[in-house]
């Protein structure tokens, strides 16, 4: 009876250490960018509070794109975590695409106040409904401008007809369109070789991103359009996050709150500081009057809402301050 607890004992300790959280996102595994930032400081959190679970951390696509990763979670198969931006679920979730809306932030602050508040508590409930753990909404570093190859976009008018690659979500696509230029939905790992062959005319990213995946060497000029800030959400697939225990579960989430603190804390700062390692690599940064595309943007935002049937989230969020 004593060997049967003891090895009982044995199974259970072993079966907690096999834990291995598997946690991949397209853009690279680093401190230059949020994604990566956020991912780096929860694997540190975990493995320095227990010996229980293990984190892989596989950025770059190395466990396909965000939606391979995003289907791998809502299977429970594959992947177990993933970090991005909001609009990546847009096609599993579109009620969360009220996020992505064209020129809808007034700042960090506003982005905070609303996420952390009503909006982004049902939005959980919809995550959860289709198969998601929302761990923690972080903050872009920086807001999204338009980047492009051997074309300088100085005013409005230049970004018409412009191949620019977004991220593959239909909110997105409209916003980018709307602004003249010519969309085009590309996973993130793709864009590199799309603007070296010329696929491309150019992207529109958070300036971070662009450094952190070395697209300077691909590009070289920089429009200060900031039409979009995409939040971005930590998530964990629901189906595994059930197999934890109530004490895994919970540290987990106190890594997430941990990493998801200190990306937020460093946003402002970390966009200023990717801005001049940009400018430091030749790349040419112009501001843009973004009037034009601001007023255009206000019957956009209600239309896509109402497309998604978010049209009461959108009155919360221009409301909040």
């Amino acid at each position: 009876m004593i060997a049967s607890v003891a090895a009982l004992a044995l199974t259970t300790v072993a079966s907690a250490q096999e834990v291995s959280i598997k946690f991949g996102f397209s853009s690279t595994a680093d401190l230059e960018n949020d994604n990566g930032a956020a991912a780096l400081l929860f694997k540190n959190y975990v493995e320095s509070h227990t010996d229980d679970i293990s984190v892989e951390v596989h950025g770059s696509s190395a466990l396909g794109s965000d939606a391979d990763v995003i289907q791998a979670l809502q299977l429970g198969s594959g992947a177990t975590m993933h970090i991005g931006g909001t609009a990546t679920y847009n096609t599993f979730i579109p009620k969360v695409g009220v996020l992505d809306l064209p020129f809808l932030w007034k700042d960090y602050a506003h982005v905070a106040s609303v996420l952390d508040g009503d909006v982004g508590n049902a939005l959980q409930a919809d995550f959860e409904g289709s198969g998601f753990k929302v761990l923690g909404y972080g903050f872009s570093w920086g807001y999204r401008n338009v980047i492009t190859r051997g074309k300088a976009i100085n005013e409005p008018d230049h970004v018409t007809g412009l191949k620019i690659r977004t991220i593959q979500s239909p909110i997105y696509v409209a916003a980018l369109n709307a602004m003249g230029a010519n969309a085009t939905p590309m996973s993130f790992n793709e864009v590199y070789t799309a603007l070296q062959t010329g696929v491309l005319d150019g992207f529109e990213h958070a300036a971070s991103m662009a450094y952190s995946a070395k697209l300077y060497e691909v590009s070289d000029h920089l429009a200060l359009t900031r039409h979009l800030f995409g939040p971005t959400v930590m998530t964990y697939s629901l189906n595994l996050w059930n197999q934890l225990s109530p004490e895994q579960q919970a540290l987990v989430q106190e890594a997430a709150d941990f990493s998801l603190t200190v990306a937020r804390a460093m946003a402002a700062g970390k966009e200023q500081e990717a801005l001049q390692k940009l400018a430091a690599e030749g790349m040419t940064i112009t501001d843009v009057d973004t009037t034009k595309f601001v007023e255009a943007a206000q019957p956009l935002q209600e239309q896509l809402a109402s497309d998604i049937g978010a049209t009461d989230l959108l009155t919360q969020i221009r409301s909040e301050k």
